[in-house]
């Protein structure tokens, strides 16, 4: 495919502008942009869940959704493919795969040129030294300096080839990429007509029907006692679970970015991982009392599985004196990291450099949900064992 390419891209570096060249998408994620998106997200997300599922029988497509596709993985044509235009949408694809080409060809220029700057140190080095054994009137020096001066123009000669060639597979990369761009600002402006057509083609969304096959032990009628206290440290923890639980649709998009970045822009960045590991910690620790209430924990069962509920009552009982403990300890001592670090504005050490205080302070936040959900469990346990029966959810 070089062969074909080569000469197009020798001649799109020869007509274009200097600055057609590939763009760079290397920048530092703004901290308020993290912490706004990690706060704001959810609710957004949120409210377009509710939103599709109150318009079940609607409409087969969205405008927003369209344009989210766009925005995200327009440069592959998902949006057309999205609103049953796929024609166009080959195209896309197409310069995607050039763009990928360019990159590759880019990348085996800068070993090359690597390896000439390596080989002209070397030779220019050589230079020096046989001068000075001319100099010396050395035997054989001045033929070595011969050598040395033949392997230092062709080094010179091989690493301005290579970076003449490199410039060229870049403007190549550059001229598809910003032609995408041109293609997608087109599309932007046609999307309203594109779903027009599309819903004359297929109005109504397909209705599926899945059905779920119940599995796993009988259920446990200590959960249908309740209290109001229980109700609402249930609706507590049901509603922080739900809302941490969109933080996983961010790590699709960062991850997504970080990998478009890195080898399609040649552009690694420095806060994608870090960012989506921290978020992640306080995901899980937040998560804990939801957890707890849906009985997700991991624990050991061989025995206490067989017993009967009354039996399992007594023995949670008995064992959330070290379910106390542990929580107490694990409230106190996060509640002083906590401390510690909002006192000095705790950052990382990476040259992200984001704030690290929120995420030690999810510590004794998540020890208060999981412990007042270990109440209410608590006081379920009691309640059956004094032969209170709640009445099952319909």
């Amino acid at each position: 495919m070089s062969e074909i390419t080569a000469p197009i891209a020798q001649a799109l570096h020869a007509i274009l502008p200097s600055w057609v060249t590939l763009p760079n998408m290397t920048f530092a994620l703004p901290h308020v942009i993290y912490w706004g998106g990690i706060i704001g997200f959810p609710l957004v997300a949120a409210y377009l869940v509710h939103r599709a599922n109150a318009n079940k029988n609607g409409r087969s497509v969205s405008l927003l959704v369209g344009y989210m596709f766009l925005i995200s993985a327009g440069f592959l044509g998902l949006h057309r493919f999205y609103l049953k235009a796929p024609k166009l949408a080959f195209f896309f694809i197409a310069l995607f795969f050039l763009i990928l080409h360019g990159n590759v060809n880019g990348a085996i220029e800068r070993e090359v040129i690597s390896k000439s700057q390596n080989d002209l140190k070397i030779a220019s080095l050589d230079v020096s030294y046989y001068k000075k054994r001319v100099n010396q009137g050395r035997k054989g020096a001045q033929a070595n300096l011969d050598k040395a001066q033949a392997k230092l123009g062709t080094a010179s000669a091989e690493l301005a080839q290579a970076k003449l060639q490199r410039a060229r597979w870049n403007s190549f990369a550059g001229f598809c990429a910003y032609l995408i761009f041109v293609l997608l600002l087109v599309d932007a402006y046609l999307m309203p007509r594109l779903l027009r057509r599309c819903l004359e083609r297929e109005p109504v969304a397909a209705q599926k029907e899945f059905h779920v096959m119940e599995r796993g032990p009988k259920p446990d009628p200590r959960r249908d006692i309740q209290t109001p206290f229980t109700k609402f440290i249930d609706k507590i923890n049901g509603l922080v679970g739900t809302y941490i639980a969109y933080w996983a649709v961010i790590a699709v998009f960062i991850y997504y970015y970080e990998v478009l970045a890195r080898y399609v822009f040649n552009s690694p960045t420095n806060w994608a991982h870090e960012g989506m590991f921290l978020m992640f910690g306080m995901q899980y620790l937040l998560a804990g009392g939801y957890a707890y209430r849906e009985e997700s924990h991991v624990r050991v069962d061989v025995l206490y599985e067989k017993r009967s509920f009354r039996t399992k009552a007594i023995i949670d009982i008995i064992t959330s004196v070290f379910f106390f403990i542990f929580v107490l300890t694990l409230f106190g001592t996060g509640l002083l990291f906590a401390m510690d670090a909002i006192e000095v504005q705790e950052t990382t050490l990476n040259e992200w450099g984001i704030q690290y205080w929120p995420v030690k302070l999810a510590i004794p936040v998540g020890a208060i949900l999981l412990l007042l959900q270990g109440i209410a469990k608590l006081i379920r346990d009691i309640l059956y064992l004094r032969g209170v029966r709640g009445v099952p959810e319909s």
